[in-house]
């Protein structure tokens, strides 16, 4: 029993998400043996990782029938969040990836898609921050039970800098913390553009494996904004499944593809897939058409992450400032807790393409 081995045994173990193994990879540290056991650590390129207990399982097969079936297998994790971005010391600085929720449409529950998939990240034990860019509908503040509150400021590096609110292990700056939530923000293009700057350069959000951005509904100067001044990761589209969204989604999808913005869209979501009373939780009608959002996804030869039910408690939740993920029914929160898994597998793929089209 040696560490060559351990590590030729766990050189068959494949990352399920990569298609290489964890030894190729790099993903194995710290072997050590003790009195009947092997103890080692998987380096994993998120800590929201959803493949955890795959590879564990996988590790303890490979060691026992290469190794020694009567060995303890110790499998201990620990993360190293993957991220395309070349330089962490510029815009945004420690911020590892940048996701940007976007839809062609109001009203298809995008802000709601925003805080869970913030919050699911989280509870897996991610650093996440929600920046709530929808200048003239800000919804943060209510769905996160923080309204009234107001952030402070401190002196950061030689700068003066807006300290954001922390709400269940999220990081929160939203234009309706800092306004008068009483008064209508009526400002033309670029004050709105302005303050999403403001977001970016005068708020200290510090080490983040993951920013996710509630982005305005449609198409227009802040979208251009933010793409401009940040290195967005990949934008995931929000879509319910009627004709009439699913056109609007493809509006979205076309405007990031654009050559002067150019952000890659991890997936597509299909929000209010159907309607489950809580009085019949096993029927499902599906009021705005059944799997819209998934033929789209089809279509256009996207990830598609998931199906998010339209159910009572999601919007109950949302108006109490408990998110679906802490006060909704368990299939509500499995589905939501489905979507985040799916959207991270997505940007660490991503990621891991990125790396190896630029090595350097």
């Amino acid at each position: 029993m040696t560490t060559e081995s351990v590590l030729k045994a766990l050189g068959t173990v494949q990352e399920p998400d990569l298609k290489k193994d964890l030894v190729t990879l790099n993903m194995v540290k710290d072997v050590k043996f003790g009195k009947g056991n092997v103890e080692f650590t998987i380096v994993l390129t998120t800590p929201a990782c959803p493949m955890k207990e795959l590879i564990r399982r996988d590790c303890e097969k490979a060691i026992h029938e290469q190794v020694d079936e009567g060995l303890e297998v110790i499998v201990n994790f620990t993360s190293n969040t993957s991220s395309m971005r070349v330089d962490l010391s510029s815009v945004l600085p420690g911020v590892k990836n940048i996701i940007a929720v976007v839809s062609g449409k109001g009203g298809v529950g995008k802000s709601t898609v925003s805080a869970n998939l913030a919050l699911a990240l989280a509870q897996q034990g991610a650093k996440v921050g929600l920046m709530d860019a929808d200048i003239y509908g800000p919804s943060v503040p209510i769905m996160f039970g923080v309204r009234g509150q107001r952030p402070l400021m401190e002196h950061v590096e030689g700068k003066d800098k807006i300290i954001p609110l922390e709400q269940h292990g999220i990081k929160l700056i939203s234009i309706g913390l800092l306004v008068d939530e009483k008064s209508a923000v009526v400002w033309r293009g670029p004050m709105a553009s302005s303050a999403i700057r403001q977001f970016v350069t005068d708020v200290h959000w510090g080490e983040l494996d993951y920013l996710v951005i509630d982005m305005p509904p449609g198409t227009g100067d802040i979208h251009l904004t933010l793409v401009q001044t940040i290195p967005v990761t990949g934008a995931v589209v929000v879509t319910t499944p009627q004709e009439v969204a699913l056109a609007d989604a493809k509006k979205a999808i076309a405007m990031f593809g654009q050559a002067q913005i150019n952000v890659p869209i991890i997936g597509l979501v299909e929000n209010m897939a159907w309607f489950t009373p809580a009085e019949l939780p096993e029927n499902r009608y599906y009021i705005f058409g059944k799997d819209g959002g998934k033929n789209l996804a089809d279509q256009l030869d996207m990830n598609f992450l998931g199906q998010i039910p339209l159910v009572q408690s999601i919007r109950e939740g949302g108006d109490k400032g408990t998110p679906a993920l802490i006060s909704a029914d368990s299939t509500t929160q499995e589905a939501f807790s489905s979507f985040a898994a799916e959207t991270i597998r997505a940007v660490a793929i991503a990621n891991a393409q990125k790396k190896t089209e630029n090595p350097a």
